[in-house]
């Protein structure tokens, strides 16, 4: 067996571009005209040879060549290049031996162009014949050379056995010329590697041909021993044929496997709706593919049909020979009828002309094959596409057993690898996006961002807030208040276009990045993009009315050399909380980092400063009308931070409530309550206080268990806590809120709903609320001297409280002029200004002492009066 660099095998797209390299077809043409040349040269040198036996010997020496090239066998030597490994040294030696070199020369033409014809590899016809016309032209004068050399005296087959291992030395090299010149070139290792194990294949062919005629000429039934030995060397050679294939096939099925994984991991990161999964790289990796299974098979052209996206169309991907024009113009239509696509199962279908039916007939008539396997590629649950393997290049025999049962095989594993991509492209979707808009999520926007944040000198990160949800949500339902995220999402989508990377975060919050051509004109998009979130929303037959505010962050401003985009959205988030109703757009400053810091500092510390004393307890009186006696006083939470100084609840409270840190002020602020309370019985006074409750604390489960104990711990009557809650905490989740108000009312406790009036749905839910007082809200108060609607306000709770059994309490009280206009109202309770501020408890005391006489109630009780 020898190596042959006639027939060197590669990708079809490999060979396609040999065939149009100018190199390699100059390099074709000299090699040629050279062993033409040269062969007329040989024939002129050489000695005429008597023989007798042309007319046998000729054909004898076509059919060995032929032999020699069917029963060859093609080895990788490296990617997408292969060697031929024959026997044609054994009929070559035994040409050199017995013919002349014309008949030798004509012989090895026929034979190895008739199969080139066969095999219908057309693009090599003229670097084979050349090397052809050489190859014999060197043996027959290196022959020759050896003979005169030696001459009669030394061994007859000397110069065969020269002239015959000259060859396939002669075949690498040019090979090797060949390769380099279309871009295949190989390292000097692997390329003396290779010739020296052509030269041993050559020898052991070589000599087995001249033991064979020795034999055969000196040794009675010689040929009969011949045949059985060449009968087990062909035994063996097929053996390792066969298992050489496997070998390849199972290269050819690994090498398919990982191609498709490949083409599933060009892009890790989000893709973007518009991306295309089947254009650029991957498709390069699908027609390798192709250009594989072609190869493998051994046919004349591969068609691959694939639907990689499951909402994309079918592609077509063709290696080998081009189809027909009408076959690549199809419609999906036609593709879907054709007969030879009609694939229920899995199996392969082997389909050819000679004996198929009418339509399948004209089906592969019109695909110009003769013969055709189609095997349908099939994931779990649905068809991913088919494929079509188009005449075997050999016109022995076509399509064959193994051939079935590994395009089986390649097409079961194809199948797997294409489900298994499809799968992991899903989840990186899914990871990657918001399952309700389709948009970006928080992970996906981060990953569409870095790279061009880093590359950007000025990048903007937007951040945009949809302010109506959580109405529409309660008043219609979530799905409702789905809808119009979908409808926002979809409105940004429009107004950004579809290259700007925009994502959904949570809720109605939505972040956009501007590149560095959109940034210098951020504000203004910030400001579309307000005003068109901003539009009215059709909800089924209503209207809804919505708002959105932006807060936005740029590169170019941040105080960082390179800020990532969490950075940038934390800002923006920040330029968000600090919008107001007259400003509704803000971009990022600095002062507003280090007002959100103290705001975190103070959260940070806020269990430090309970625990030493930092945060106290203020009172301020309430008072009954019209007989001025003292009946309580409301808790107020105050702190005195060591380095910021007095700190506005307003600032502290709602960041306490968000951090979940409620239950630890509001158990701190009754505990000190129910102490002051417990100091008033003991002196004989029956006063109560106040305690205001968060939204957190109405949905805790627990917290009417740790009033309980509180009133225990401090041996309290329950009636003299008293919790003021807000309509619009209740409102927030009235289903929460209601069974916490309904076992703290079972326990005695006073429930009074503050800053009523201001709520949507306070007298909706007012019967269902277990309360027992109600607080008229500031405003409504301080506004009856000179707003006749404020008093009528003022007027209509206290008829509803009254109405409804429940005790009224008016807050804000300021002047004399309107604690009469409440005394004439017959409202209960007066708190405000013109009784007291907020007092601490050691002034608290001082101001009872001050302002009030203990006198004898009606239960002979002591009570507290206000002298004036």
């Amino acid at each position: 067996m020898s190596d042959r660099a006639s027939a060197p095998v590669s990708d079809s797209a490999a060979w396609s571009a040999k065939s149009t390299n100018r190199a390699f077809s100059a390099f074709a043409i000299t090699l040629l005209v050279a062993g033409v040349v040269c062969a007329g040269m040989v024939a002129a040198w050489l000695p005429e040879k008597e023989n007798t036996s042309l007319f046998w010997i000729g054909p004898l020496l076509v059919v060995g060549f032929l032999l020699a090239e069917q029963l060859a066998i093609n080895v990788d030597v490296r990617s997408g290049v292969a060697w031929t490994i024959s026997f044609t040294e054994i009929p070559l030696v035994l040409g050199l031996l017995v013919a002349p070199f014309e008949i030798v020369l004509a012989a090895h033409v026929v034979a190895g162009v008739g199969t080139l014809l066969g095999r219908r590899i057309l693009d090599r016809a003229v670097y084979n014949a050349g090397l052809m016309f050489m190859e014999i032209s060197v043996a027959f004068a290196a022959a020759e050379a050896v003979n005169r050399m030696i001459g009669a005296g030394g061994p007859f087959w000397a110069g065969a056995f020269v002239g015959t291992i000259t060859v396939p030395l002669l075949a690498s090299v040019l090979g090797l010329c060949a390769l380099r010149l279309m871009g295949k070139s190989m390292r000097v290792g692997n390329s003396v590697r290779l010739v020296l194990q052509t030269l041993v294949v050559a020898l052991l062919n070589t000599s087995a041909g001249l033991v064979g005629f020795q034999i055969v000429s000196t040794t009675e039934w010689g040929g009969v021993l011949i045949f059985l030995v060449l009968a087990g060397i062909v035994a063996t050679y097929l053996a390792y044929s066969g298992l050489l294939r496997e070998q390849r096939d199972l290269e050819a099925l690994s090498e398919v496997s990982l191609r498709v994984a490949r083409s599933g991991q060009h892009g890790t990161g989000p893709r973007q709706p518009d991306d295309d999964l089947t254009t650029g790289v991957e498709e390069d990796e699908w027609q390798l593919i192709a250009e594989r299974i072609r190869e493998q098979l051994n046919a004349n052209r591969v068609v691959l049909r694939l639907r990689t996206d499951p909402q994309e169309a079918m592609i077509t991907l063709v290696a080998g020979e081009p189809l027909p024009e009408e076959m690549t113009a199809t419609d999906p239509r036609a593709v879907r009828e054709d007969p030879v696509l009609q694939l229920p199962g899995t199996h392969v279908r082997y389909y050819r002309v000679a004996d198929a039916t009418e339509d399948i007939t004209e089906a592969l008539l019109r695909r110009d094959a003769q013969e055709a396997l189609v095997v349908p590629l099939r994931g779990a649950t649905q068809l991913l596409g088919a494929v079509e393997a188009h005449d075997r290049l050999s016109r022995w025999r076509g399509f064959g057993k193994a051939d079935i049962q590994l395009l089986r095989t390649l097409a079961s594993h194809l199948a797997t690898a294409v489900d298994n991509r499809r799968l992991l492209a899903r989840l990186r979707h899914d990871a990657y996006h918001d399952p309700l808009t389709g948009l970006l999520n928080r992970p996906g926007f981060r990953e569409a961002c870095a790279e061009p944040l880093r590359e950007s000198r000025g990048g903007v990160v937007l951040r945009i807030d949809l302010d109506i949800l959580s109405t529409v949500s309660d008043a219609l339902g979530q799905a409702w208040g789905n809808r119009m995220v979908v409808a926002a999402g979809r409105r940004l989508r429009d107004a950004l276009g579809a290259d700007v990377p925009l994502a959904r975060l949570e809720g109605g919050a939505f972040a956009a990045y501007l590149d560095d051509d959109r940034a210098a004109t951020a504000r203004e998009i910030a400001e579309r993009l307000r005003a068109g979130l901003s539009v009215p929303y059709p909800v089924d037959r209503l209207t809804v009315e919505a708002s959105a505010v932006v807060g936005y962050a740029s590169k170019a401003d941040s105080e960082t050399e390179d800020p990532d985009p969490d950075v940038l959205l934390q800002r923006a988030d920040v330029a968000v909380r600090a919008t107001s109703e007259g400003t509704p757009v803000k971009a990022y400053a600095p002062s507003m980092g280090h007002l959100f810091l103290r705001r975190f500092q103070l959260v940070t510390q806020f269990r430090q400063a309970v625990e030493t004393g930092q945060i106290s307890v203020h009172y301020q009186p309430k008072v009954a009308l019209p007989s001025r006696q003292v009946v309580g006083a409301e808790a107020l939470v105050r702190w005195t931070h060591p380095e910021f100084g007095r700190v506005d609840p307003d600032e502290f409270v709602p960041a306490v409530e968000a951090t979940g840190l409620v239950d630890v002020l509001t158990d701190f602020v009754m505990d000190r309550a129910l102490e002051r309370v417990r100091r008033w019985l003991d002196r004989g006074l029956r006063m109560s206080i106040a305690v205001n409750l968060s939204v957190r604390t109405l949905g805790d489960e627990d917290f009417p268990n740790r009033v309980e104990a509180a009133l225990r711990r401090h041996d309290v009557p329950s009636g003299l806590l008293t919790f003021e809650l807000t309509e619009s905490g209740v409102m927030a989740d009235p289903e929460r809120a209601l069974p916490v108000l309904r076992r703290l009312h079972a326990i005695g406790v006073v429930l009074a709903v503050d800053d009523f009036g201001t709520g949507y749905s306070s007298l909706a839910y007012l019967r269902q609320l277990p309360v027992d007082e109600v607080k008229i809200d500031k405003s409504f108060v301080l506004g009856m001297g000179t707003d006749l609607g404020d008093m009528a306000v003022v007027r209509s709770i206290v008829e509803l409280g009254h109405s409804l059994g429940l005790v009224v309490v008016a807050e804000g009280v300021e002047d004399d002029a309107a604690r009469d206009q409440l005394v004439g109202m017959g409202c209960d309770v007066a708190q405000g200004y013109l009784i007291s501020r907020p007092l601490s408890e050691d002034r608290f005391e001082a101001w009872l002492r001050a302002r009030t006489v203990q006198v004898r109630g009606a239960r002979d009780e002591t009570v507290l009066t206000l002298v004036h």
